[in-house]
């Protein structure tokens, strides 16, 4: 292997760095290129692996691979006050916006490791408060999963451990317990470490600050969503949200904002969407709030597939989200079609053209209908609908789709049909009528002549 060379970054590489910021939601974008590109071919060269797109099938096949790799990447993942910028940038713009609530501060360090990451924001906060009131408003909650790391964020860090802080903090912050260094006992009791799982244990609650750096990335995309919805409901209403630099949030915009998304930090959003809100409810961990929203969402299906006209929604990025049985028999969708770009299903410019209103929908914000389309069914016969066009609106905002509905106008047009027939033969009666009193009125004058005669 270490004859063919170290591997260089390329297209593959990229292809590479794609792959885990779309599944993990890790993005090494800001990295310095030749470092990270040496981290990893490093890796692949343990394994025997020769280029970056085969490591990148290797990961598809072998999930645990991705903790290994994050931390061939990361190396020394914690560190007192770790990106300087992004420490500065919380104390400045975020910790005065807490500190302005009366009351206590409540801060959970998850994934805090041996626990650097939970002193420096424990440092931060004291600074700005002074001991006394620091003491008297803050709690500090540090949990990870590694009890052995727990154990030295207890026990303290030797003298190369805290070089990375200025000696004014290692003097105020620390004192000496033998050859170990320990956060000082008057201020460490506003701090409180224990074993907690992300996955498996209930959420710290009534949180103004939630710090999650570099832990992320360890789970799977889909139990990046539960951890996050279990956030959300951590979180006060304006509480915010601390990640590493390089990670992300993958569509989750719903449920936080980024106040800086360059140095991750967001803000919780309130008051979600509807269905945000039952994924919040089904993650904090109750199994009644899930079957609650398990019913709920089961509800919503149920709104639509009862319409007992055919209805589709189409979402934002022009693909097909939903038809109901009325539409599936109508218009012939497949299972498989949903999903699907419209453009690409034949239901988009037949029994008319879908796309050319749905533009305008989503330009003007606006319903708008067409009427008397007429279609052959499978069946042959001719039917003829009345068709309309209406945004959905997100929190009455931006336009998450559009909602498009077959009205079935067969039986009025059979009947406006009959009206005109029946109207015709009445005026044709009446005009009969008419030319049968002037035959009378004639014969009436006709017999009066011959009386008179």
């Amino acid at each position: 292997m270490s004859s063919r060379g170290p591997l260089e970054g390329g297209k593959q590489f990229e292809a590479l760095l794609k792959y885990l910021r779309d599944n993990r939601g890790f993005d090494y974008t800001g990295y310095k290129r030749n470092t990270i590109v040496r981290r990893i071919g490093k890796r692949c060269n343990e394994l025997g692996i020769t280029t970056f797109s085969a490591y990148q099938d290797y990961l598809q096949v072998h999930a645990e691979e991705f903790p290994i790799l994050f931390d061939k990447i990361l190396i020394n993942v914690t560190a007192f006050f770790r990106d300087p910028p992004t420490w500065d940038y919380l104390g400045k713009e975020v910790l005065p916006k807490i500190l302005e609530k009366s009351g206590p501060v409540r801060i959970w360090s998850t994934g805090t490791a041996s626990g650097e990451e939970a002193y420096t924001v424990a440092m931060l906060f004291c600074e700005a408060l002074g001991q006394e009131a620091f003491l008297r408003r803050v709690k500090i909650y540090a949990t990870d999963v590694d009890d052995e790391a727990l154990n030295t964020a207890r026990t303290g860090y030797s003298e190369k451990e805290l070089e990375s802080l200025p000696a004014s903090f290692r003097t105020r912050y620390f004192e000496p317990q033998g050859s170990r260094h320990t956060f000082k006992t008057a201020l460490r009791r506003a701090l409180i470490f224990g074993r907690h799982d992300l996955m498996q244990d209930a959420p710290i609650s009534r949180l103004d600050l939630l710090i999650c750096r570099n832990t992320l990335m360890y789970f799977t995309a889909e139990t990046q969503s539960r951890i996050l919805a279990r956030f959300h409901y951590a979180l006060d209403d304006d509480g915010y949200l601390f990640l590493g630099r390089a990670e992300m949030l993958l569509m989750h915009g719903s449920i936080f904002e980024p106040l800086d998304f360059k140095q991750r930090v967001f803000k919780k959003i309130p008051r979600p969407p509807l269905r945000e809100r039952l994924m919040i409810l089904a993650q904090t961990g109750s199994a009644e709030a899930s079957d609650q929203a398990n019913r709920q969402f089961r509800l919503h299906e149920l709104a639509s597939e009862g319409l007992p006209f055919p209805q589709l929604v189409v979402d934002a990025l022009g693909n097909l989200a939903l038809a109901n049985i009325a539409a599936r028999r109508l218009l012939n969708v497949r299972p498989d079609d949903i999903g699907k770009a419209l453009r690409d299903l034949e239901l988009s410019y037949r029994p008319t053209d879908l796309r050319g209103p749905i533009d305008q929908v989503f330009r003007e914000r606006r319903s708008i209908g067409i009427s008397g389309i007429e279609y052959v069914a499978i069946d042959g016969a001719v039917r003829r609908f009345d068709v309309h066009f209406a945004p959905l609106l997100d929190n009455g905002a931006a336009v998450a789709g559009t909602s498009v509905t077959f009205i079935d106008v067969t039986g009025e047009g059979v009947l406006r049909t009959e009206l005109e027939r029946a109207k015709q033969e009445v005026e044709t009666a009446y005009e009969e009528l008419q030319s049968s009193n002037e035959e009378l009125e004639t014969t009436n004058e006709e017999l009066q002549s011959t009386v008179e005669e």
